[in-house]
């Protein structure tokens, strides 16, 4: 985004987009009292977290007006990403429609400011806690990490360290041969973010003839995820929606596709040797990472493993909150009834043949 687009103090309001508002916008402080604020931290975790907001809703409520002549779907992909994320923001926020449209430019942006500050202060806050957090992680339980790993200091991980160098390896390559060991600490081999690493796969084992398997399902991944959402320590317990927890207080009873996105993007993140979370960073290209991993979670083309994947993640996280993906008791009333419903159904359609 060009600085203009960030400011939105310079030359005169008008509505006129440029650029994609899912890129992240300025660095603010956040405060944590207003609705829109509070409202922006749950949004930026589960829907969509590196987002220009500002940018956003100006975009989106010119492109209402456009949808009146031509529809969503001659749009490029692009656009039409930008715009479900500006339709589920003014959805789950009662009246911001309205408020938005009746509003001059002034009040959209100011609207997108205080989300946008909610947002970016979660992220930070998360960056934060993860940081110390992670470490914990790293080795089963008991076993010492050598060498040992500072809290507050990350210059000594990333490929600078064999436990997390060997977590954040790109699958496909061999962490344990000498030469890529040296070439991934070294910078020759660039990392992109498209190049998923280790961590994301359940026991940390990528299968090349089989890739989806394990993908997204790792132990860390389950540990990033309760620490931010059902609250740190119910790491190291039973899984369930505590008071204190983010999840609780926004009534989040199902893990989402944005916030897998999102934990991945922080686990990530935590692990490298880079201190501070931007997106002009080439080194870890978080940006260019958490799109990858949208990318690939709302590709219509992989709905199956992706629907089987979120249903795996919420049974974990809030094994009694998803009623319609809990199994029912066999002989309990409530099985008879489904039993007896859809004997009636297979009747009918019997009869209608």
């Amino acid at each position: 985004m060009s600085s203009d687009e960030n400011n939105p103090q310079s030359g005169e309001p008008s509505r006129k987009r440029s650029g994609s508002a899912l890129h992240m916008g300025p660095r603010k402080k956040a405060a944590s009292s207003n609705p829109l604020i509070l409202h922006g931290r749950h949004f930026g975790r589960t829907v969509f977290a590196l987002c220009n907001y500002p940018s956003l809703l100006t975009g989106g409520i010119l492109r209402l007006e456009e949808l009146q002549d031509s529809p969503i779907e001659d749009y490029p992909a692009d656009v039409r990403r930008e715009h479900r994320v500006f339709m589920e923001l003014v959805d789950s926020y009662p009246g911001l429609l309205e408020r938005l449209t009746a509003g001059e430019e002034e009040d959209i942006i100011h609207v997108g400011d205080l989300i946008g500050k909610g947002a970016s202060g979660a992220r930070g806050d998360d960056t934060k806690t993860l940081k110390s957090a992670v470490l914990e992680w790293l080795m089963p339980r008991g076993q010492p990490l050598i060498p040992p790993l500072s809290r507050n200091i990350k210059s000594d991980r990333g490929f600078n360290h064999d436990v997390t160098g060997g977590l954040l390896c790109p699958a496909g390559l061999d962490w344990s041969n000498a030469e890529t060991k040296q070439s991934l600490k070294s910078g020759e081999t660039a990392v992109r973010g498209d190049q998923w690493p280790m961590f994301l796969y359940a026991g940390y084992v990528y299968d090349p003839d089989a890739p989806w398997q394990g993908l997204l399902r790792s132990d860390i991944l389950i540990c990033g995820f309760k620490h931010v959402f059902t609250s740190p320590s119910s790491v190291e317990k039973e899984p369930k929606a505590t008071r204190s927890g983010n999840a609780y207080l926004h009534g989040m009873k199902s893990v989402t596709k944005g916030s897998l996105a999102y934990i991945a993007t922080q686990v990530r993140f935590s692990l490298s040797s880079s201190s501070v979370f931007s997106r002009t960073d080439t080194v870890t290209d978080s940006e260019n990472f958490y799109h990858s991993i949208l990318d690939l979670l709302e590709d219509p083309d992989e709905i199956e493993e992706v629907a089987d994947l979120m249903t795996w993640w919420t049974r974990r996280i809030f094994p009694n909150s998803s009623s319609s993906q809990r199994s029912i008791s066999q002989n309990s009333a409530l099985s008879k009834i489904r039993e007896k419903r859809a004997a009636l159904r297979a009747l009918a359609n019997a009869d209608a043949n």
